[in-house]
């Protein structure tokens, strides 16, 4: 499948989208790249491959088990500046900032 100047035209005035001639036949020159692969990919014979629920399962002998994340240990790394930030505030009262009501 391919598409036509005409084609990209439609679609860009679905889109809302102003092109100009040259963007357009660039727009189609790059779409028709994609459907040309698309077209390539469909062409590959897959019966007998099982989809896979991960892509990580392509690449190693993984199961859902093995796929744990690996997350570092949650630890306090900084220290707690809270007062000094809110010595300067008009108003603090249990480590929040009192502001005036603006709603009734």
């Amino acid at each position: 499948m391919s598409l036509t100047l005409s084609n990209v035209t439609v679609l860009a005035n679905l889109a809302h989208l102003e092109l100009t001639d040259a963007q357009a036949k660039k727009s189609l020159a790059k779409l028709n790249e994609i459907f040309a692969l698309v077209e390539q990919m469909q062409a590959v014979d897959t019966t007998g491959v099982e989809p896979l629920s991960h892509p990580i399962f392509a690449l190693h002998s993984a199961t859902p088990d093995d796929l744990s994340l690996r997350l570092r240990d949650d630890v306090v790394t900084e220290t707690n500046h809270r007062e000094a930030y809110q010595q300067p505030a008009p108003a603090t009262q249990d480590g929040l900032y009192l502001v005036p009501k603006v709603l009734d």
